[in-house]
């Protein structure tokens, strides 16, 4: 038996997770895979029940499971909350604690949706990349940081600090991505600028020496921005740090029409990991089932492949989708003209259909 944790957390998520959780079960009944599923809360969902964002209860079943679906955390509501009881908080911790280092970003465009991209579609039509950003490390928890006195006015301050061991642990994860792929692995930096861009450089480069299959190239993050949008078919596997992973990877998503529809996975080192839809918890059109569950639902298939060991139950969905898209299904961020505009809970019954 498999342990899975389901974290729906705020806005969106659980009516996201909903639908990602028939699908799973009808994958589960076609594989005959045993799974026994847990629902743990994290967010503000969290603090609204317990007063913390990642309460221990939900710690320990994270520890104790094969697998975590994660919704989405945060809103409007909590921005007022001292930073530690903050639902971003609680996505944080979480991370830290499982040591989640490895967070894998697939950016692939569906073929059906090639007119949904704010791109030309020449530019576009077939992209199938792979942003492998480091998650436990950086700017988000470098220390010192704070915000305190100086000189009669307030000064902010953060640390972006990484070890040799961190840097080459993600390197190595990109390395083994790219080989199984088109062995192309540009890592992207700063290392013009930043002492910790350049130990980052030359750690990747000592690491590749160990790949040599790949072909390795270098980018600075400006850089990489601008050619993520200007040809970004460039590009086979990236691997860069924290917050220039942040970023490049929500600029990655709009390419494929929607950050609606893009998963991710965040691993550690024994396996086990947390998959999550990229999106945030889009509390302005909550409760009112417009949210597109496809990012769910991928990160569902990404769970069966990696923590679980079930490739045909994720090859099942992926295909599911793109038999929902062949139909003409779309919900509201990615309509287009011809189309046929349905909520999520149309979409997640689609998908379960599409699969049988």
């Amino acid at each position: 038996m498999q342990r899975i944790l389901v974290l729906p957390g705020d806005g969106i998520g659980p009516e996201i997770v909903n639908e990602a959780l028939k699908v799973l079960d009808r994958v589960a009944e076609l594989e005959g895979m045993d799974l026994e599923i847990d629902e743990g809360l994290i967010g503000g969902a969290a603090y609204d029940a317990v007063g913390h964002p990642y309460p221990e209860a939900t710690r320990v079943m994270a520890r104790e499971a094969d697998a975590i679906l994660l919704g989405a955390v945060g809103g409007p509501q909590y921005e007022a909350l001292e930073r530690e009881l903050r639902p971003e908080r609680g996505l944080l911790g979480i991370r830290s604690d499982l040591g989640l280092f490895a967070n894998l970003r697939p950016a692939i465009l569906y073929p059906q949706l090639a007119s949904a991209s704010t791109l030309r579609p020449e530019v576009v039509a077939g992209l199938d990349l792979l942003i492998v950003r480091e998650l436990t490390g950086d700017i988000y928890f470098g220390h010192p940081r704070g915000i305190e006195l100086r000189d009669g006015e307030r000064v902010g301050f953060n640390t972006a600090v990484y070890s040799e061991s961190e840097i080459e642990r993600i390197a190595r994860v990109g390395f083994e991505a790219a080989m199984k792929r088109d062995r192309r692995l540009c890592s992207v930096d700063k290392a013009n600028v930043l002492e910790v861009s350049e130990l980052w450089r030359e750690v990747v480069i000592r690491v590749g020496e160990e790949y040599p299959e790949v072909e390795l190239s270098h980018m600075y993050v400006d850089n990489a921005a601008m050619q993520l949008v200007r040809a970004p078919k460039q590009f086979d596997v990236m691997v860069t740090g924290n917050i220039f992973g942040d970023i490049l990877s929500d600029a990655a998503a709009m390419l494929t029409g929607s950050i609606g529809m893009l998963p991710s996975a965040s691993m550690n080192a024994t396996g086990a990991g947390l998959y999550e839809p990229i999106h945030g918890s889009a509390p302005d059109i909550a409760g009112q089932d417009k949210a597109n569950p496809i990012a769910t639902v991928l990160s569902v298939a990404m769970m069966l492949r990696h923590s679980l060991g079930q490739e045909e139950g994720a090859r099942r969905i992926e295909a599911a989708v793109g038999r929902v898209l062949d139909q003409g299904l779309r919900t509201a961020d990615i309509q287009s003209e011809g189309c046929t505009l349905v909520g999520g809970k149309a979409m997640g019954d689609a998908l379960v259909a599409a699969l049988n």
